[in-house]
């Protein structure tokens, strides 16, 4: 009887072992980032370094305005766009955007006025109810509204689960999810995800995530604190990757994780010009935008590393001024301008990452680069990230309802 015991406890501890290790490897394979000693320099890395400033002496500046002045008289436009000539012609060999803005047949919609009722709590704006013209003479209601849209086409669930079962005269049922895992309802007619693959695509990269947000943003540029972070979810992954980069570079950490300022919604003592309206209390958002300007750079690292996941943390700080050091989607390059953003995976430690952004701040030309796909026009396929995401929604979503012929399509 002993022996048994022992036998059934050398199991169980068998398993329990088997079972976090399991656990320990789907944590650590969560975000992989450069090793934080040196190592050899990979061909990325190489041609970074290759593009700072010649000079001999760092030349710290503040001014972005007179940093860009300098790269128009070293570089220019011209110079950039031959650069980039290119590469932007030929484009990615796997398409991670839909084409949302090519031809359509007109003749492949059915309907020409289209409904969806949003359905239940969700964090879509209020402000995407609309009637909206789209192409080839299709008009879209999008409402929250079951007044509004007393017979709709089509009903979109978001933070709620469809029905089970749709009789042939009963609306399509629209199924949203863009966090990483994209998991579908399977109760779905139409699915839309951040991902090229599903039905319809809404990337992160809309006006619309922005609502209500101060745009106030500085020309001057902290020359001491080079990088702003914040994050209020404290994943450890996330958390060992910041520390061990943040630990080398100056840098303000506004949110739960890691804070350094002092306590949390600080930014606002900061820089009280970020303010939005003296007569609200401050909300965390409102001010983000005019916060991370005053920096140089902006520390964005996703929760979950996954080919085209691609999130607001990322077009947040392109949007504010600053340069992006990214951590996450493999293919982000396939959703961002050129020359736009410093890959961190690129670099093979994160003490060459940290010597490239020190480097980087204390040179005004190079620095002023990764502004110029903005200021020259050289978007790549940031056109077609911005095209695909929420704020063009209702209408590809109307057409896809149109395609299926809303309400009369037939039951699965």
């Amino acid at each position: 009887m002993q022996l048994k015991l022992k036998s059934a406890n050398t199991l169980v501890i068998a398993f329990m072992l088997g079972f976090a290790l399991i656990i320990f490897f789907l944590t650590t394979s969560f975000l992989e980032f450069p090793s934080p000693s040196s190592s050899n320099p990979s061909a990325d890395e190489i041609f970074l370094f290759s593009t700072l400033s010649r000079s001999a002496e760092p030349e710290p500046f503040k001014d972005l305005l007179k940093a860009f002045n300098k790269w128009d008289s070293q570089i220019g436009c011209s110079q950039f766009r031959a650069k980039h000539t290119e590469s932007l012609a030929n484009g990615s060999k796997i398409s991670s955007l839909q084409d949302v803005g090519g031809a359509i047949q007109c003749g492949e919609l059915q309907m020409n006025h289209v409904s969806v009722l949003v359905k239940g709590w969700t964090w879509i704006p209020d402000n995407l109810d609309n009637l909206y013209s789209c192409r080839c003479g299709l008009s879209c209601l999008w409402t929250k509204s079951p007044v509004l849209a007393d017979k709709p086409d089509a009903l979109l669930f978001e933070t709620t689960t469809p029905p089970f079962q749709r009789r042939t005269g009963d609306p399509l049922r629209v199924y949203m999810d863009l966090e990483a895992g994209r998991k579908k309802s399977f109760r779905e007619d139409i699915f839309i995800s951040y991902h090229a693959e599903d039905d319809v695509q809404s990337t992160y990269a809309g006006a619309l995530f922005h609502n209500n947000r101060n745009y106030r943003l500085s020309p001057i540029k902290n020359n001491d604190t080079l990088v702003y972070w914040s994050s209020s979810r404290c994943l450890p992954q996330r958390n060992e990757l910041a520390k061990k980069l943040l630990s080398l570079l100056p840098h303000h950490s506004f949110g739960k994780c890691m804070n350094n300022v002092g306590g949390l919604d600080r930014a606002l003592s900061f820089y009280p010009e970020c303010e939005k309206n003296v007569k609200e209390a401050p909300k965390w958002w409102d001010h983000l935008h005019c916060a991370m300007s005053h920096y140089k750079f902006v520390l964005a690292i996703e929760n979950t590393v996954t080919e085209s996941y691609v999130t607001e943390k990322l077009f947040y700080a392109l949007d504010s001024g600053a340069v992006p050091i990214y951590f996450g989607a493999p293919n982000v390059w396939d959703f961002v301008p050129p020359h736009s953003i410093i890959d961190g995976t690129q670099f093979s430690s994160m003490i060459q990452l940290a010597s490239y952004i020190k480097s980087l701040a204390n040179d005004p030309v190079a620095y002023a680069e990764y502004h110029a796909w903005r200021r020259c026009g050289v978007l790549g396929d940031y056109g077609k990230t911005r095209l695909a995401s929420i704020d063009t929604l209702p209408c590809r979503l109307c057409e896809a309802v149109s395609r299926r012929n809303g309400r009369n399509a037939e039951a699965l």
